[in-house]
């Protein structure tokens, strides 16, 4: 795939400037170099047909060190995607929700301790006692106790958010409020019905004037027609023989927007991650960003996956609106987001204040291999070849490695 548009900068410390102490230069030389080891892996790994268009931003600190765009808005087209391409984020809107929760929760406007069905009352779970018991902090941590993706396909199929609510009532529990993670779409957006009722505004209001608006995010927005309306947007596709076929935006999970409603640029979400990683106390202070970010629940389901993906996580847990995963011995705070032609990423070490987010507009499995081979480079990892996992995986082959620096 050909890169239509790159930025490649290196801030100050990663230069290795001749006025820093030695350890620190050399420190500052390792990090250049496997910046820019990194960038040439992913120019070689966007060459792959998993790719339609892709978006890649590097962050440290405040700062955005590496940022990659390459192929086209539409298979087919010659719009490339840019800097400001906007994509569907998916999940990643969850970790918008969990944040804004926690700023307003800070500020006395909501309390996550408050029950579910206070702000949404046609929600019932089989127990009527467990319905009473289940918390907004129960719902941005995806243990109501429901089955894992409750539902979810009478949402694909046009039933109405408020209606799956009350059709709850008639499943069987996967076990009791706050006892177990099980992920969720259709509930999670109760949030943002206590949003609105806390504060008097809409969702989307609130989410604008809170965050977007205040971190400059120009480009995100929420729903289907915002998305349509920036007119320089990626369209999402569809497997069609080996190659791919744009296909139309879907709207179901637009319908809970808390879960699954925001779009945006490569732009904007470094622009986020800064936000997340402490860079803007004056949008999201720390004691905001340290509820946001702190585990509640274990999650044995992404753990498995994580060992079946052959990854170094040790052990993984949830926040509000946000994954914890021991990777390699480091804490790393993530979420990724799937939805019918899109992939989004978001991960960063929280010790180095280093991060990435990956947009894609095709659903091939080597979007999700970048945030890895990212982790590689910038832990000193031994080297896998993650852009080759699934043919490894398929073969029951032990993965390639290489001694790394």
């Amino acid at each position: 795939m050909k890169r239509r548009s790159a930025l490649f900068a290196l801030v100050l410390s990663l230069a290795a400037p001749l006025s820093l102490p030695a350890p620190a230069r050399a420190q500052a030389t390792r990090e250049y170099q496997a910046l820019v080891d990194f960038a040439k892996e992913l120019d070689y790994a966007a060459t792959a047909p998993d790719f339609v268009g892709l978006a890649v931003a590097v962050v440290k600190e405040d700062k955005i060190v590496l940022m990659r765009t390459y192929g086209v808005r539409e298979a087919g087209g010659n719009q490339p995607v840019t800097p400001d391409t906007v994509f569907r984020l998916a999940s990643l809107s969850k970790g918008f929700a969990g944040t804004l929760a926690a700023l307003e929760q800070s500020e006395g406007k909501l309390d996550l301790q408050a029950r579910a069905i206070t702000y949404a009352p046609q929600f019932k779970l089989k127990s009527a006692k467990d319905t009473q018991a289940v918390t907004l902090e129960n719902v941005l941590t995806h243990s109501t106790g429901l089955p894992p993706y409750a539902y979810d396909n009478l949402l694909e199929s046009g039933t109405a958010p408020q209606d799956i609510l009350a059709k709850y009532g008639s499943v069987k529990q996967t076990c009791k409020p706050g006892a177990c993670f099980t992920y969720q779409n259709t509930t999670f957006n109760i949030i943002a019905s206590a949003i609105e009722k806390s504060t008097g505004r809409s969702y989307a209001q609130e989410l604008e004037s809170r965050i977007l608006e205040p971190l400059g995010m120009t480009t995100a927005s929420l729903g289907q027609k915002a998305l349509v309306a920036t007119g320089n947007w990626a369209r999402p596709h569809r497997r069609a023989g080996l190659g791919w076929v744009s296909t139309p935006v879907t709207d179901y999970y637009y319908k809970v927007p808390a879960a699954g409603g925001m779009n945006a640029s490569i732009t904007d979400m470094s622009k986020w991650l800064i936000a997340q990683m402490g860079g803007r106390p004056d949008v999201l202070p720390q004691a905001v960003l340290a509820d946001a970010h702190r585990g509640r629940i274990d999650t044995p389901p992404e753990s498995a996956r994580q060992r079946s993906l052959k990854t170094p996580v040790t052990s993984t847990s949830y926040a509000l609106g946000w994954r914890i995963y021991q990777y390699a011995g480091h804490k790393l705070m993530t979420h990724s987001g799937s939805v019918e032609g899109y992939i989004a990423q978001i991960a960063w070490l929280p010790d180095s204040k280093t991060g990435i987010v990956v947009l894609s507009n095709s659903r091939g499995s080597r979007a999700g291999k970048i945030v890895p081979a990212w982790l590689d480079y910038q832990l000193g990892l031994p080297k896998t070849d993650w852009f080759r996992m699934d043919e490894i995986l398929q073969a029951g082959a032990t993965p390639v490695t290489a001694s790394g620096e």
